[in-house]
């Protein structure tokens, strides 16, 4: 084992990233491919199998130098069977079978998981995690997504839900989310939640405001046009982005309160705010923590970027033959 390497596969709905990497996580070669979605995503998993099977050839590689392939992907996963449904983003409305088939095309053991748990893993092994054994991980991007690893494992729960964490109910009388329930911590704080909240907010505010002009002349917005107007001090930018870190400060608060990692990782393309952000989800943090949980808990920024789910998706080799 200690020789081999793993690969990791990010599948996303613009492209799939890959990897090949060491037992001890360093990057050795990185490429990507689009996503080709046609045809009800019929494409997909013979496009991985060529393009891992074309990079093996081209590094003068075999299959007997590794120990496994790990992929992270959208949709419902089941990690034991190998089987995906529902990752709408790739045309996959029916069940598919990565792990019978990429097995058999290229002779590598193959793993899978959920995008955001595997993200997750990622950060949590290589990024702002530290390698620590609890760790609670965030992404916020047009959805919310999230993993928890408790005493050095993914948790799952019964039905493969753990780690839901945009579906933390903030505001019981908010948005109705894609869910069914109103009030989801993901229609206030994902990116097209910011969006929302900001258009509704413009709607009541009376005051000056370059963010309000911008909304009244019909422009579109974008969460980081939200941020970039609160950082020049635009009132009713600055009082968006108050009302969605308080909510994200009260979700991050309860995940501490209840599962006390060492750090909740924050990443996906709303963290792109930077330190504007996590010191004000910060002050709600601390407000809605008790002591023990707010002296112990602390938040980061996620610092793997693009490569958190590689790197995530190769950890799974390693999460699932530790034993």
């Amino acid at each position: 084992m200690e020789n081999k390497k793993l690969v990791g596969v990010d599948l996303g709905g613009t492209s799939i990233k890959f990897a090949i990497m060491t037992i001890d996580g360093e990057i050795q070669q990185r490429w990507s491919e689009e996503t080709n979605i046609l045809d009800e995503g019929s494409h997909i998993i013979p496009d991985i199998i060529d393009s891992i099977n074309h990079h093996l050839k081209l590094y003068a590689m075999t299959t007997d130098q590794f120990a496994g392939i790990g992929m992270g992907s959208p949709g419902s996963v089941d990690r034991v069977n190998g089987t995906v449904i529902g990752a709408y983003n790739l045309n996959w409305k029916n069940l598919v079978y990565p792990k019978r088939e990429i097995e058999k095309a290229t002779g590598i053991p193959f793993f899978i998981d959920n995008d955001a748990n595997v993200a997750a893993l990622g950060e949590r092994w290589k990024g702002a995690g530290d390698n620590q054994d609890d760790v609670a991980f965030i992404t916020l991007g047009t959805g919310i997504g999230g993993g928890i690893i408790a005493n050095g494992s993914l948790l799952h729960g019964v039905s493969g839900s753990a780690g839901e964490v945009g579906h933390i109910t903030v505001d019981p009388k908010g948005y109705l989310c894609t869910c069914g329930k109103r009030g989801c911590l993901e229609t206030i704080a994902s990116a097209t939640g910011i969006v929302r909240v900001a258009r509704d907010m413009a709607e009541e505010y009376a005051g000056d405001s370059e963010l309000k002009r911008h909304l009244d002349d019909g422009d579109e917005i974008s969460a980081k046009i939200v941020f970039d107007y609160a950082k020049t001090n635009d009132t009713l930018a600055l009082l968006v982005v108050d009302r969605i870190t308080y909510f994200l400060g009260l979700a991050l608060a309860n995940i501490g309160n209840t599962l006390n990692p060492s750090y909740i990782v924050i990443g996906g393309g709303v963290s792109a705010a930077g330190d504007f952000l996590l010191t004000r989800v910060q002050k709600y943090f601390a407000e809605f923590t008790f002591p023990n949980v707010r002296d112990n808990t602390k938040l980061r920024l996620a610092t793997l970027g693009n490569v958190a789910g590689v790197v995530g998706a190769a950890s799974l080799v390693l999460e699932n033959t530790k034993d």
